[in-house]
């Protein structure tokens, strides 16, 4: 067959040649940004039923498969946002749009794959960067609920379903009076007195202690099959936790709160995932040691105190980098300032600020997949995995770069937003 030579103003016309399905079809001359090896110059990708069947120098076109030629062009794998409640919520300050908490302290049996709206007008604008899956995540009380890895197409949830239950989400009680700066703000609500506020910690660490103890108590029992025991959903969903099957993305800002997590995790022998972790270098010896891999923050903020240096977080990746602490990059939106569609550019941030590039890259890519555990299906372009493809005109962590195509399991995907819609109205305007 006869190649397609793709130029990215005909990128849409080509979409309309060939539907949107997981077919089989050849990329062909890009630049292959395997990420988990060297790149490709002038390599083709083969791509059947949804996953990558060859990519290289030179390939193998299967017989009857389409070929479109990207000379000039890059493909990289779909990038990985760490932690999102995109498709929870729609309008932040609207309540009747937010499906992120529930009422309780304890809700592990909640999953937040089930309240995701696929309609949400985010989702569009996110993967228009070239962002392919994210981990949404439900909030709320100290066990949360369980996050879901979702990828950013489908007409219904299960479509969009990579892991139904990614993580178990647990917000670590911590010691809060209120006041002070937070991301060069002065914190809301009134000041708590110290006494109060430990009193508070302590009550909190009890009830999650003696939950876990409650957890342990019921496994056992279930796995003995002891009589008269009853289903009861709270436990039960904690039972792959207990297990070491499910991680637990445990939110810890401070590093008092991050030390007491560790010991947490060390006790009940869960598998940590420490997330947000504003002052996570203070401990990154413990963390190495230990095995814990962080998702970090937004680097496009202010510091958290007054007397931080103003770059702390631009250079916290780097130094976590050289410390030898596996991490990945979460934007925690969607709000205003922390929009999953600027993941890539808190990447960038960070290396500007000394993280290698390669790393910056792999953290929005390759290391998110290895710390959720399905390194194995996404996160690089590798023989055998999903193909969650972008197809660029340079590199994606750049803001001039311009995402042109976009494969998620094979299907190619439309890049129309409600943001392009909107700038193209206005660039049109009488």
């Amino acid at each position: 067959m006869k190649p397609i030579r793709v130029q990215p103003r005909l990128f849409a016309a080509v979409l309309m040649v060939f539907p949107a399905a997981a077919d089989t079809f050849v990329l062909r001359n890009a630049n292959i940004h395997t990420v988990s090896g060297p790149t490709i110059s002038a390599g083709s990708i083969v791509v059947e039923n949804g996953k990558i069947a060859d990519v290289g120098a030179k390939v193998v076109t299967p017989k009857g498969a389409r070929v479109i030629d990207l000379k000039g062009l890059d493909v990289y794998p779909g990038m990985i946002d760490s932690a999102t409640e995109i498709g929870l919520t729609e309008i932040f300050s609207v309540r009747e749009m937010n499906d992120i908490s529930d009422l309780g302290l304890f809700k592990p049996q909640l999953r937040a794959a089930v309240a995701v709206n696929p309609a949400s007008e985010h989702i569009p604008v996110t993967r228009a960067n070239g962002i392919t899956t994210v981990v949404t995540m439900p909030g709320g009380g100290i066990i949360c609920g369980q996050s879901a890895l979702l990828h950013l197409d489908g007409w219904t949830t299960e479509d969009m379903t990579l892991r139904r239950s990614a993580a178990m989400q647990l917000d670590f009680p911590q010691i809060q009076t209120g006041g002070g700066l937070r991301g060069g703000r002065r914190g809301g609500g009134a000041t708590v007195p110290y006494a109060e506020a430990r009193r508070r910690y302590e009550q909190q660490m009890k009830e999650l202690d003696d939950f876990f103890d409650d957890a342990r108590r019921y496994q056992r029992a279930r796995a003995a099959r002891a009589s008269g025991v009853k289903i009861d959903l709270k436990l039960e969903a904690m039972v792959p936790v207990l297990e070491g099957k499910l991680p637990v993305l445990v939110r810890a800002d401070r590093e008092r709160t991050i030390r007491e997590a560790i010991k947490f995790a060390e006790k009940q022998k869960i598998r940590m995932i420490l997330q947000h972790a504003d002052e996570a270098l203070k401990l990154a010896s413990e963390l190495k040691t230990a095995g814990i891999p962080v998702t970090l923050g937004p680097t496009q903020r202010l510091p958290d105190d007054e007397d931080d240096p103003y770059d702390k977080p631009f250079t916290t990746p780097g130094e976590l980098f050289k410390a030898g602490v596996k991490f990945a990059f979460g934007t925690f939106g969607p709000t205003a300032s922390m929009h999953p569609r600027n993941l890539p550019y808190q990447a960038a941030f960070a290396e500007a600020f000394g993280l290698p590039h390669e790393e910056a890259l792999r953290a929005v890519t390759i290391n998110a997949a290895q710390i959720l555990g399905v390194a194995d299906q996404i996160g690089s372009i590798e023989k055998g995995k999903l193909a969650d493809l972008i197809v660029t005109d340079g590199d994606p962590l750049e803001a001039k770069t311009q995402i042109k195509q976009m494969f998620i399991q094979g299907k190619s995907v439309d890049l129309d937003s409600k943001h392009y819609r909107l700038y193209q109205k206005y660039l049109n305007r009488p």
